[in-house]
């Protein structure tokens, strides 16, 4: 029925504050306020529509994203809203678009990379869309291997020119695997990375596993180098059919000399009729994954045919080239470069606690509505999230959700933290930084997309219709597990940062910060053998140590959100019990590591698991509470199976006679191939 609230009889169990948990998830009273009245601003205007998205075709779900992103930009000038409050209009929205990467991508590298004079000639274009800009770093041969990119920038004395071009088909921008590493010097030390969460007190055990062998160095030269070339660039967002500008990487060349990759600043569409300049060939790169999702985005394809640039497009705030032709560093130091791409990695994680927040929210909500089995005497069936084997799958990603958001925040401070250094001249922290930055984008994505999936399984079979929001949630995340640094070459960068860091230990330079554990197990630096391994050979179990590192770092900042003031009635307790269901599931789901290791014994194994049980018994009356702390709006979370009043049956009846194919009773192509079948005239019939 309209207007009941299906799930009250939830929500009454609740044992906490949940306006408190909202002001906690938000991060801030002011940051809650922004959000929740922007949410309902989106939530409410027509001109936001989604629920017809995955009915759309291809050609139709793009324009349509044109139009959206057009009322949005008008909505926030009409408005006056505030660059937080457009931001938050633009996550709202929901919709892949290329305002994304102008806004995300091509006016921060602007910001990082550009010099003073070319912040104030291109950022007031940007910042008015005056200019839409992309990011073209990718090719069709080169994603990860960013040092191996094709493309070209040649400068012309002669005319003061840079002339950007696509000498090979790869170089049209796709992922480079590692596959081969030299050896600079050093001993290699294998480290096999344990946590132990107990009663809120963590214990990080580093263990040998197999025998302990020599400890490797990496030398950046240390990659593999394929002999299939292309330098085309491949799928930078927007690029397809709307951006008019790219920063575009390629490597540069200076009186015959390789000066490494570099940025530039290049015009692709005519800002009169939106026609690609002479030189460029580009388009859409095609279909990709799922209904709706990805396929709002104009991902493209670009090849550069000798395009001739000003000089002053290259972005010279770190490395310049003269009108004479000579090459030459700036007084900024080199490594503010990496600014960026730490800003990007850290709304990527802030970004993974949304996306498995919103499914968790569906999954939970669904959960509490649907009933199977355990009818007793006529009576109604036992709710499907009273079922432990439902608790066992979903709390855990509910505790998940809320770990993320925390480490999230820790990731924010850490960014700001970083760029006040930067500026400084302190590079101290930015190996610290990036390694938390990569390590952590690796851990939240890959954990966000599979606990998506999970929660569409949770789900039954409905959460298969795209009416559940499921499908089209996942497709839309799982790209982030790939872009911005594939996650098992960011863990292998993690790897190396803890391998140089044991190779360290027992020296004047003492771990700090979230390496300061590594003080406990200086006892491996006496445990050295004469057996030479390379890196590549250990890799795996190197990606494991580095996946138990980021672990640990998700679990720690949980830990120190706990230690702050937490206002609200019954809040920080829900956030404990949270707190302990994440670690220990952790202990529960590697339990086999901690006891081939020793840190645990079987009976602490079985304690852990009873513990678990118990915790999930303290977070089943809270949990439809706890998802309401989200404060999604049914427009955000775009799920019938998750609607906030639970009245899920007779909306997903309704919106099953919405699909276009019952639009006719009897379907098109019935005389042409049902009938002959059923009259059995299918030889004779025009097929």
């Amino acid at each position: 029925m309209e207007g009941v609230d299906h799930l009250a009889h939830e929500r009454n169990k609740s044992e906490f504050d949940v306006d408190a948990m909202k002001i906690v998830w938000a991060g801030s009273p002011h940051a809650f306020v922004v959000s929740d009245r922007i949410s309902k601003l989106v939530a409410s205007d027509p001109g936001f529509r989604k629920d017809n998205r995955s009915t759309l075709s291809r050609k139709e779900l793009f324009k349509n994203t044109l139009r959206k992103a057009a009322y949005a930009w008008k909505t926030i000038i009409d408005l006056h809203l505030s660059e937080e409050e457009a931001a938050k209009l633009r996550f709202y929205v929901d919709e892949p678009a290329f305002t994304d990467v102008h806004w995300g991508m091509f006016i921060p590298a602007i910001k990082g990379q550009g010099t003073e004079e070319q912040q104030q000639k291109w950022l007031p274009l940007a910042y008015k869309m005056q200019i839409i800009g992309c990011y073209a770093q990718t090719e069709l041969g080169h994603g990860s291997n960013v040092q191996g990119l094709e493309t070209t920038a040649t400068f012309d004395p002669q005319t003061d020119e840079f002339i950007i071009h696509s000498p090979t088909l790869t170089s049209s921008k796709v992922s480079k695997w590692l596959t081969e590493f030299s050896v600079v010097s050093g001993e290699l030390l294998v480290v096999n990375f344990s946590l132990l969460k107990m009663h809120i007190s963590l214990i990080c055990v580093m263990t040998w596993k197999g025998s302990p062998v020599p400890f490797l160095f990496l030398s950046q030269s240390g990659f593999y180098n394929s002999c299939f070339h292309c330098s085309v660039q491949w799928w930078p967002g927007g690029l397809g059919k709307v951006a008019t500008h790219a920063i575009a990487y390629a490597l540069l060349i200076v009186g015959g000399r390789e000066q490494g990759v570099h940025g530039f600043i290049v015009q692709l569409r005519s800002l009169e009729d939106h026609s690609p300049l002479p030189g460029m060939t580009v388009g859409d790169i095609g279909m990709k994954f799922g209904n709706g999702a990805y396929n709002a985005m104009d991902n493209g394809v670009l090849r550069f045919d000798h395009v001739r640039i000003p000089r002053n497009q290259m972005l010279m705030r770190v490395s310049q080239v003269t009108c004479e032709g000579k090459y030459k560093q700036s007084d900024v130091p080199r490594q503010l470069v990496y600014g960026a791409m730490l800003y990007v990695r850290q709304t990527i994680v802030a970004d993974a606690s949304c996306a498995l927040s919103r499914a968790v929210c569906i999954a939970t909500r669904y959960s509490a509505v649907r009933r199977q089995f355990g009818s007793q005497n006529g009576g109604p069936e036992t709710q499907v999230i009273d079922y432990k084997t439902q608790q066992s799958r979903l709390f855990p990603l509910l505790a998940s959700a809320y770990a993320f958001r925390f480490v999230g925040e820790w990731l924010k401070w850490l960014y700001a933290d970083v760029t006040q250094r930067l500026q400084a001249n302190d590079f101290s922290t930015l190996p610290e930084a990036h390694a938390c930055t990569a390590g952590l984008k690796s851990l939240t994505t890959t954990a966000t997309a599979d606990g998506i999936e999970e929660c569409r399984k949770l789900c039954g079979g409905h959460g298969y219709l795209c009416s559940s929001g499921l499908p089209e949630l996942f497709a839309v995340y799982v790209p982030a597990c790939t872009y911005e640094g594939e996650n098992t070459v960011l863990l292998l960068q993690v790897a190396r940062f803890l391998m140089k860091t044991v190779s360290q230990l027992g020296s004047s330079k003492k771990p700090v910060g979230t390496i300061a554990y590594m003080t406990r197990v200086e006892h491996l630096m006496q445990c050295r053998c004469g057996v030479q391994r390379g890196f590549a050979e250990l890799s795996a179990d190197l990606v494991e140590a580095a996946v138990a590192h980021c672990q640990l770092l998700v679990v720690s900042k949980f830990i120190e959100k706990l230690q702050q003031e937490i206002p609200g009635k019954g809040v920080k307790q829900q956030l404990e019990v949270l707190c302990n269901i994440y670690a220990l599931f952790l202990l529960h789901k590697h339990q086999g590591d901690f006891l081939s290791t020793g840190c645990i014994t079987p009976k602490h194994a079985a304690l852990a698991n009873d513990e678990l049980r118990s915790l999930y018994s303290q977070v089943r009356p809270n949990a439809i509470a706890l998802v309401d702390a989200f404060n999604y709006t049914d427009h955000y979370l775009g799920s019938i199976l998750g609607c906030y009043d639970g009245n899920v049956y007779p909306k997903l009846y309704e919106a099953a006679w919405k699909d276009p194919l019952n639009e006719s009773v009897v379907p098109d192509g019935y005389h042409q191939y049902i009938r002959p079948l059923l009259k059995q005239e299918i030889r004779t019939a025009r097929l």
